[in-house]
């Protein structure tokens, strides 16, 4: 048998529930047999793999309970087998008859991918025709092959539009509903909306570490045509095919990115197989990391395990992402490192070790200020679950928390639903858009905060998305709603015509979809800098966008051209693939596509109109403050207009929150284009600027 490492900081924690300690020891036992290196199951059967899902022994069960309810709630360990299986059920007893299809919901594009694959693969079917799946940008599925059919939320939200009842599903499954994004809870609400009409339509909500009797209450109060028929049901399906032992540190960390790098090395030296996946906030992390066990790995002797590093974070290229799926040989060990895109509904092949930093990067919406902020806060406790779920999903694993038992037990049980910490602009055009005239009076299953609500109204009122009775304008408004872009972004692009730089629009549109354009490696920082600097202008981070994506055209798209200026080549690629797509819904909208040239007045102009409410003016003092409510912010450090003299009035896309409340993606305006092109928003004071509404008084 061979020995088990613990790293001398660590403490043992406890096994899954559900599995003996003798499972896991035989798992162990066989850790050098190269069969079983990705699955031991691998030599049965698909169908005989399927059996030995926990989820199996429950099928029946199901089954029964999707017939007689219109609900039914599903509470499953991670790696039991819901996700796969279920909808493989359903199909099985017939739900995809007659021209019907069951639908699959997953919060993010590279679960949908990667779901849909598997599902595939186990039905020896190809994807795109029997099972299928579609998502922003993306369709792959045939309208009338398809059967099992896998998307987004967000992009059920879009078919909602088109199709009210959506009349074609016969079951939705709405998978990973912990995580309880905007769309997600949305999406829960106007099902529950569309049950109310259609009988017929069932409803599962799936996952491992859901409040079950939340989601009961919620469908249960639901009224429908037939009283007759029970209207909600949960069943819990306890086990997980594979044990996971949980190691905790026994002191706290000062540094957990150091902490990550250190322990990937103790596990690569000391554990004979099975691949690394870590945890980390956001990509400035998780390249960091990257690029720190490079170093790392070219170090290692000729004899040791190679090692192939690989990031994965939502910013990234879809074809990049796929990259750690891709199976490796087994002398060489597969480290991923990952923010909280890979926490649910994804199996890579080979992993059997966690590594939890313990933190996550979330949304938080200021109502008072109107600021919308990215934090970094500690995982609840369902989520640093989920996230040692990964590691028993192929095999037994082991899953390191870089915190302690203690700290663990001091953490949320979960996590606040996005729809109560986030901007509800984009979830109130939707829903105004969906025919929903009295949002304030929609069924949420987390009410958000009234503030929260009266400010978004109040902001696309300003933007003339909604009228003065709270109705959606038209075509304005209307419009808005079909850009899969916040309010403001699509506000700039349907006037840009009017300010005739449609084009300049639209590439910078497309270039803010993207994080981190510009790569700052840490022992080329310098140089890095004096690169960027050529794309560089004095009217701020946008502009300089359209210099930089102007220059990636001309030199070919070249990866090595990239290289040498510090450009993110896989982003810009993105950003190309992101423009067109925008550019389609322009050319349905008839609005003309113009470029301004040289003349960047008319670009800044058309910003303006959009992005007024985030107005900010330099303070005596050396600080920023928003002009509609004097909050205090900086200029990011990776803007082009920092350290240089700072300009007296900007405009801003969105705040970051780290040490302090950063702006970023700002470019330069004047004061008395707020005045020309959102008049119904500001005024001129004697000396000074001030929103109306406020009470006027003359600065000192």
């Amino acid at each position: 048998m061979s020995s088990k490492f613990v790293p001398k900081f660590w403490k043992p924690g406890t096994v899954a529930p559900g599995v003996g300690l003798e499972e896991e020891r035989k798992s162990l036992t066989e850790e050098s047999s190269q069969a079983v290196q990705y699955n031991p199951h691998r030599s049965l059967s698909v169908d005989q793999q399927r059996q030995k899902l926990p989820i199996f022994q429950h099928r029946t069960n199901i089954l029964y309970l999707v017939e007689k309810f219109q609900t039914v709630i599903i509470i499953g360990e991670t790696g039991c087998g819901k996700s796969t299986q279920i909808p493989q059920y359903l199909f099985e007893a017939g739900w995809a008859a007659e021209g019907h299809v069951i639908c699959v919901t997953q919060p993010r594009r590279v679960a949908v991918i990667t779901v849909a694959n598997r599902i595939a693969e186990e039905r020896g079917a190809i994807l795109g025709e029997e099972v299928g799946y579609t998502i922003r940008f993306e369709d792959c599925s045939d309208p009338v092959a398809t059967r099992i059919k896998f998307v987004t939320d967000g992009l059920l939200i879009r078919e909602i539009m088109q199709d009210p009842l959506l009349l074609k599903y016969s079951v939705i499954m709405l998978d990973e509903a912990h995580e309880r994004s905007l769309n997600t809870d949305i999406i829960i609400g106007l099902l529950r909306k569309i049950q109310k009409k259609r009988s017929d339509l069932h409803l599962i909500v799936a996952s491992a570490t859901l409040d079950a009797e939340e989601m009961y209450n919620f469908f249960n109060s639901n009224e429908t045509d037939n009283p007759e028929l029970d209207t909600a049901a949960v069943l819990t399906v306890e086990g997980r095919e594979f044990p996971v032992d949980i190691h905790y540190t026994l002191d706290p960390t000062p540094d957990y990115i150091k902490c990550t790098v250190e322990t990937v090395m103790k596990i690569h030296f000391n554990e004979r197989s099975g691949d690394i996946l870590a945890f980390l906030t956001g990509q400035d992390e998780v390249e960091r990391v990257v690029s720190l066990l490079i170093d790392e790995a070219k170090k290692l002797n000729k004899d040791d395990m190679k090692m192939k590093v690989l990031p994965m974070y939502g910013s990234l290229p879809a074809s990049e992402q796929m990259k750690v799926f891709e199976r490796t040989s087994s002398h060489v060990r597969k480290i991923v490192i990952a923010t909280n895109i890979a926490e649910a509904s994804i199996t890579i092949n080979g992993i059997v070790n966690i590594i939890d930093c313990g933190f996550v990067k979330i949304k938080a919406y200021n109502p008072q200020s109107g600021i919308e902020s990215l934090v970094v806060v500690p995982v609840s406790r369902a989520s640093a679950n989920q996230r040692a779920g990964r590691a028993g999903r192929v095999r037994a694993g082991k899953a390191y928390r870089l915190y302690t038992e203690s700290d663990f037990d001091k953490l949320p049980q979960a996590t606040v639903p996005e729809m109560q910490r986030s901007d509800l602009a984009p979830v109130i055009l939707q829903l105004k858009a969906l025919g929903i005239s009295n949002v304030l009076r929609f069924h949420f299953l987390s009410a958000p905060p009234a503030q929260n609500m009266l400010r978004s109204l109040e902001l696309l009122y300003a933007l003339g998305a909604l009228d003065e009775n709270g109705n959606l304008t038209s075509p304005l408004g209307l419009q808005m709603a079909e850009f899969p872009l916040s309010p403001m972004f699509a506000k700039m692009l349907l006037v840009s015509g009017e300010f005739e730089c449609s084009e300049e629009a639209l590439t910078i549109a497309a270039m803010t979809q993207i994080q981190n354009v510009f790569v700052t490696p840490s022992r080329q920082k310098n140089k890095s800098n004096r690169e960027r600097r050529r794309f560089s202008v004095e009217e701020g981070d946008h502009i300089s966008l359209i210099n930089v994506y102007k220059a990636y055209l001309k030199y070919g798209t070249s990866s090595k051209w990239c290289q040498e200026y510090f450009l993110n080549y896989k982003g810009l690629c993105r950003a190309v693939e992101i423009r067109q797509q925008l550019k389609r819904i322009l050319l349905k909208f008839k609005v003309p596509l113009i470029s301004c040239g040289d003349d960047v007045d008319p670009v800044r102009r058309c910003l303006t109109a959009s992005f007024f409410a985030n107005a900010a003016k330099l303070h005596y003092t050396g600080v920023y403050r928003t002009v509609r409510d004097d909050h205090v912010l900086h200029i990011h450090p990776t803007s082009v207009l920092f350290p240089e003299m700072p300009p007296k009035w900007v405009i801003f896309n969105e705040v970051i929150q780290t040490t302090k409340d950063f702006m970023r993606d700002i470019t330069v305006i004047k004061p008395e284009w707020l005045c020309e092109l959102a008049s119904h928003f500001y005024q001129f004071g004697t000396t000074t600027f001030y929103p109306l509404g406020k009470k006027m008084t003359r600065d000192r």
